[in-house]
């Protein structure tokens, strides 16, 4: 099966490559992001737009990597309405294989929109403050993150009846988890009720891991990076140890 699965990763990394397209939400959505919100809203927000980057893009990061990591229920959704899963059924391959390959692929595309956003980040101004291997925890951490969340995706595209629908059910997930957190602006600053739903929210967590490991601070008073950390290994777990199960289960009852 890890053959198998290496091999049909290898198949979604081309695909992606000869539809060049496909690299627009992880290559120029995270830079307009930035400049949209660093550019228009830094000064307003931090005072300053040398500021505000400082806080917003690890919150941008974390953003697009979720964006990216619900896009592969849309793919599998297609995949089946074409009936290409239909012709890896008829293969003598692992019956998950198919499965396993195109959550292993999705890997390139995490890495790609957090190269990018770190690169942009550190040209308009972002410092990193921290040791290198400090930075890549952060990438290990926030693609560990992406791989257990892209077990929700898998299970709405398995159950949903078009790619639309996975789109649509998709960002709603997204946008209470990304907008109801410190991704913008301090928790402190948000209404009382509110910040009880940005305290468990795991988004936040891992926003406040990331600013850790990459400027050293972190926004939510009274928690270590250490702290952090582990709210977002949690996190993992209880996400793979749920999603992961029902995915496999829709997807081996889809084909």
């Amino acid at each position: 099966m890890i053959r198998d699965s290496l091999i049909l990763a290898k198949r979604s990394v081309t695909k992606m490559f000869r539809n060049p397209e496909q690299f627009t939400d992880v290559t120029l959505q995270p830079i307009i992001l930035t400049v949209v919100f660093v550019y228009i809203f830094g000064g307003a927000i931090a005072g300053s737009t040398g500021k505000y980057v400082e806080f917003a893009l690890p919150g941008i990061i974390v953003q697009t990597i979720m964006f990216t990591s619900l896009t592969i229920g849309v793919n599998l959704n297609t995949d089946i309405q074409k009936g290409i899963f239909d012709r890896f059924r008829s293969l003598p391959i692992a019956r998950s294989a198919p499965l396993f390959g195109a959550v292993l692929g999705d890997i390139v595309r995490h890495s790609i929109a957090i190269t990018v956003t770190l690169v942009f980040g550190a040209i308009i101004g972002f410092e990193f403050t921290t040791p290198w291997w400090h930075v890549a925890l952060a990438i290990i951490v926030i693609i560990a993150f992406a791989v257990s969340l892209c077990w929700v995706s898998v299970l709405i595209g398995m159950l949903a009846r078009s790619s639309g629908a996975v789109q649509g059910l998709s960002f709603l997930i997204v946008f209470p988890l990304t907008f109801g957190s410190s991704t913008f602006v301090p928790a402190s600053t948000l209404p009382s009720w509110l910040q009880g739903w940005v305290t468990i929210n795991p988004v936040t967590h891992v926003i406040e891991s990331m600013r850790g490991l990459l400027t050293g601070s972190t926004d939510v008073a009274g928690d270590s990076l250490t702290g952090q950390l582990l709210w977002v290994i949690a996190s993992c777990i209880v996400l793979v140890g749920v999603f992961f199960p029902l995915a496999t289960w829709a997807y081996r009852r889809k084909i």
